[in-house]
């Protein structure tokens, strides 16, 4: 008789029951949705981290093109880039035969560097598809320290970084990159 209760006691305990299978349903849905929302922040942040790193990039090449042209075109870089392409007639400076003048250099220089802002490089159906979202870059000079500051337009709100600059339209979702360096006579 003590045989049969336990046998009917473990017939009894066998299975879960309709709770704990949402219960378990509940938190598996939770972790998966969890995961996701994880997903997608972690995809932002690459996103704006890609964006800070084109911007450092794109400061650091005009600060380099500076280096490699002649000091007295130094105070010749100095303005705001990246709206409207440079207009005028650009010298081809590509080829060794080619003697460009040190103005000539400075005004390919300027026009590649503010075609890099505008993600000209990268073109998607004739649009261009690279670069920074609205980019801007500014150089100012006092003897020969420079410095260049890149501003975008981010994809979420934050502390406006185009007005601490004077570099690109007001927005709290205008983010920047400085850079200050130094040209050698």
């Amino acid at each position: 008789m003590q045989h049969t209760v336990k046998m009917l006691s473990m017939k009894k305990n066998k299975g879960m029951t309709f709770i704990e299978v949402l219960v378990a349903l509940i938190i598996i849905v939770t972790g998966i949705l969890g995961a996701v929302a994880m997903q997608a922040t972690a995809k932002q942040g690459s996103f704006d981290a890609m964006q800070r790193s084109l911007a450092s990039s794109l400061a650091q090449d005009i600060l380099a093109r500076m280096r490699a042209n002649n000091v007295t075109e130094l105070a010749n870089y100095v303005g705001t880039y990246g709206e409207n392409a440079p207009a005028g007639q650009i010298p081809d400076c590509t080829t060794a035969a080619s003697q460009c003048s040190p103005a000539q250099i400075r005004t390919v220089d300027l026009f590649e560097w503010t075609q890099l802002l505008r993600g000209a490089n990268v073109q998607l159906g004739g649009v261009n598809n690279g670069g920074l979202i609205e980019a801007r870059g500014c150089i100012t000079s006092a003897a020969n320290a420079v410095t260049v500051i890149v501003t975008w337009q981010g994809r979420t709100g934050t502390v406006d970084g185009g007005q601490a600059a004077n570099c690109g339209e007001a927005s709290d979702k205008r983010r920047q990159v400085r850079v200050d360096g130094f040209i050698f006579y």
